[in-house]
Formats: C-alpha cells, sequence, structure tokens
C-alpha cells in the first residue's frame, strides 16, 4: 500500500521532486532501507546520509530526501531533518487516528507495545505504533512519518532528558490522550531533582488536543504536580493505580501458579478480569495505565483483556527465556536495555517472586544520575538481600557504592565490563538457576544476553 507519493512528500516539505515514484515505507536508517523505502539523507555531526544512497538505492529504495544532487528518484530540500518534521506534521495532519502519547521514567516502551497489541487485538491492522525506543528528536518525527493515512489508532512514545523537548515532541504527536507511566529517578544529572523531572515530563500535555483526555499515575509523590500541569489542557483527567482513590485500580491483583498475576480492575461503575502475562505489581500499574488509555479513546476492554494476557516481554525489557547450559538449563530475565533506580527495584522484585532455588543477578552502574548516584546505587542493596539474590554479579564502576553496601550480606563480584562479567557467570551459573541481567544500555549486557541465548556461555 502506498504511504506517501512524490508529489505529496514534495508538497509536505516545499521540496522539488526529480520525477514521480510513490513509497511503502520511511526510514533515515540505510542498514534498515528495504524495497520500496523512502530514504531519508539526515546530515549530522559525524555521518552525512547522502554518503549511503547508493547502498539505500541497491536495497530496494524507492525514492529519497536528499539537500544534495543524486541522480536517484528523489525530492530535493534545503534541510533533511526540517523535511522529516513536516513530512511528520503533514502524516499528523491528514489522519484521522485516536492518538495516544506514551511517556514517564519508566514502563513507557513497555505500555507503548502493550498499548499497540490492546488496540490491535480489537482491530487488526488498524492500528500503527512506533518502533524500539524511537522516542527523540528524531524518532518521533519517523514514527509519525510512518503512519499509514488509513490508521484508526496511533500510539507513540516520548521521551526526554532534558527540559523543553518534550514540549517539542508533542506538538508533534497532537495527542487525544497523553499518559505517564510513572516519575522515578532517570537523567538525575540534568535536573535539580525529581520535581524537575516531572515538570519535564508534563510537558506531554501542552499538545492534547482540543477535548483530550491526561492520564496521570495516581500512586506517584508527584500526583498533584502532574494534575496542575494537565488541568490547563487537558478536558478530561483520568488516574490510575494500586490505590483506592485512583479512577482505574485494582481491586485484586493475585499472582498464579505460573507466574503471570490475575488482576481484576474498577473503571468507574465497570470491573474486568484478566490475567496479565508479565510478572510483578508493576505490570500490574502499567497494565492499569493501558485501560484507561483504550478507554479513553474508545477501544474495546474486553479485548484489551485479552491481549495484556497474550503480551510477551520484549527484548531488553523482561523477555524471558531458558539457557542451554551442560546437564540442564538456566531461566534468563532479559532487562538488559536499561535501568534506573525504581526499574531496578522492580525487576529485583520479580526475580525474588521466582521459585528458582538460587537466583543471581548481574546488575550494571545505573547512568546519568548525577551527584546523587552513589546512593541510588547504595540503595539497591536492601532489594538484592530481600529478593533472595544467592550471588551477584556488579558491573562498572559507578557499582562500587552498592558493593561496599553489600559486603558481609550477600556474596557478589564487582567486575569493569561486560566482558568480565560474562566471564563470572560462566563460573557460578548452574542448571535450574534463574538469571536477572540488568543495566543501563551502554554498559553493554546485551552481549551477555546473546551469548546465554546462543548457549555460547
Amino acid at each position: 500500500m502506498t504511504l506517501w507519493t512524490s508529489a505529496e512528500i514534495a508538497a509536505a516539505t516545499g521540496g522539488a521532486a526529480s520525477g514521480v515514484f510513490s513509497v511503502t515505507g520511511v526510514t533515515f536508517d540505510s542498514r534498515e532501507v528495504g524495497p520500496g523505502d523512502l530514504f531519508i539523507a539526515l546530515t549530522g555531526e559525524t555521518t552525512d546520509g547522502h554518503r549511503f544512497l547508493d547502498q539505500a538505492f541497491a536495497q530496494g529504495a524507492a525514492g529519497a530526501i536528499v539537500s544534495q544532487h543524486t541522480a536517484h528518484p528523489h525530492v530535493r530540500v534545503a534541510d533533511t531533518m526540517a523535511a522529516l518534521e513536516a513530512l511528520a506534521v503533514a502524516s499528523r495532519r491528514r489522519s484521522s487516528a485516536r492518538i495516544i502519547g506514551v511517556t514517564g521514567s519508566v514502563g513507557k516502551t513497555s505500555t507503548k507495545e502493550a498499548l499497540f497489541a490492546a488496540l490491535d487485538r480489537a482491530q487488526p491492522g488498524a492500528a500503527h505504533r512506533s518502533v524500539k525506543s524511537y522516542n527523540n528528536h528524531t524518532g518521533v518525527p519517523l514514527s509519525l512519518a510512518r503512519m499509514p493515512a488509513t490508521a484508526r489508532y496511533g500510539v507513540f512514545e516520548m521521551g526526554m532528558n532534558h527540559a523543553g523537548e518534550l514540549a517539542h515532541l508533542t506538538t508533534l504527536v497532537r495527542p487525544h490522550v497523553a499518559m505517564i507511566t510513572a516519575i522515578a529517578p532517570a537523567h538525575t544529572a540534568f535536573f535539580p531533582d525529581e520535581s524537575g523531572i516531572a515538570d519535564a515530563k508534563g510537558e506531554i500535555f501542552a499538545g492534547l488536543e482540543p477535548g483530550g483526555t491526561a492520564i496521570i499515575p495516581y500512586d506517584s509523590p508527584h500526583r498533584e504536580r502532574l494534575l496542575a500541569a494537565a488541568r490547563p489542557h487537558a478536558a478530561h483527567i483520568v488516574t490510575f493505580g494500586l490505590d483506592d482513590g485512583a479512577d482505574v485500580r485494582a481491586i485484586e491483583a493475585m499472582r498464579t501458579s505460573l507466574g503471570a498475576t490475575f488482576v481484576t480492575a474498577r473503571l468507574g461503575e465497570r470491573e474486568l478480569s484478566f490475567t496479565m502475562a508479565q510478572p510483578g505489581m508493576h505490570w500490574v500499574s502499567n497494565a492499569l495505565g493501558v485501560l484507561a488509555a483504550v478507554d479513553a479513546v474508545g477501544g474495546d476492554l474486553a479485548m484489551a483483556g485479552l491481549a495484556l494476557a497474550e503480551l510477551g516481554g520484549l527484548q531488553g525489557r523482561g523477555a524471558r527465556f531458558t539457557a542451554p547450559l551442560p546437564g540442564g538449563e538456566a531461566l534468563v530475565i532479559d532487562e538488559s536495555y536499561n535501568a534506573n533506580p525504581a526499574s531496578m527495584r522492580a525487576t529485583l522484585a520479580v526475580l525474588g517472586a521466582d521459585a528458582a532455588t538460587r537466583k543471581i543477578a548481574v546488575l550494571g552502574e545505573m547512568r546519568e544520575l548525577g551527584e546523587g548516584s552513589a546512593a541510588y546505587h547504595a540503595a539497591l542493596a536492601d532489594p538484592i538481600v530481600q529478593a533472595g539474590v544467592s550471588r551477584a554479579i556488579l558491573v562498572g564502576a559507578e557499582m562500587a557504592a552498592l558493593a561496599e553496601a553489600l559486603e558481609g550480606r550477600v556474596q557478589f563480584v564487582h567486575v569493569a565490563d561486560a566482558a568480565a562479567a560474562r566471564t563470572s557467570l560462566m563460573t557460578i551459573v548452574a542448571p535450574g538457576d534463574a538469571v536477572l541481567i540488568k543495566g543501563s544500555n551502554g554498559v553493554g549486557l546485551a552481549a551477555l544476553v546473546a551469548s546465554l541465548h546462543a548457549g555460547t556461555l
């Protein structure tokens, strides 16, 4: 199905088309180009997409947006980044879809995927969402530019690590529903305190369409701050959470014998019972937010419940698999994509609830925590002990404070990097173990996960 014609691209960007062509997809990463795609040749400080035009067309690109001469089919513009944003604006303008914007310190990618699954379960093929963690100044407009004109729902993740970033992204997305999953210490190196993080996340409400809905975590200590940010822009405000005062709340949450959670949720006068496939109370909270958002766009709540029951863990964000070992296998919980204090505590609690006889935690340092980094790391000692961790492998220089706090409480080793963590894990992991692997993405623990997956530890 045609996504854009050359004439539409030229009209949206103010560029000049070299001829007639149509595209079925959009990308700015030459490695991702497939047949029929539009390749946008972005220029940056370290690279220039124009260098990869031949490669993109060899892989099947149907056209390109460029700011330099090329013999390939193209639309030429003055600034390719500005053209990407213009294409995003045009996509949003032509769409009649109900749009949901999602942000938060933790859980935004998982919640975005759960929302997509819930909406797609009811109307297969009618929902669109941003892929991967495309949530920044390039990822959000790309995700918008990829939205089919026929989509009935759009779910977009928006991230930030500085004040003012969401204020711009939300004007592109223009959501009918704006949701904050949670406020927690993340990117604290760039904010004076958590209140500053809450204010920056609250910028998402400024982009709400008239009549829009703000969805806010009731259990957050910053609830009142978020409510104040939403009131000038939202016609409706819905809270979700585990406490009794939330508009969408869990009145029952019981762990099943298979590790899932059976939940009964109340939405006003309505009740819905469903099984949350992913373990942990943080996932129960995410699911309540999903139900609130699905309800706000007029989606099917019963189908959303079924989708939550079928939802698998995402790679790097809770995916579970069994790793082959000599004489048996071990359970691996892959949380290698990112980490902050709140998500560390939540996933350690999930590990603690597992039935494995021995629990191993491979924990990479948490980055961008600023002056409070040592205290945040040291504070993980109690959650590690409470989870019943038998052995811990601490990775990275920032883990020194946690190593000191764990002394005499849990057996651990403190290593410099992911390669050393792999060597340490090889010497201790055994069949029947449960292994949690979690850390900031830059630590590189995904390579350790890949080794376990391939059975090459």
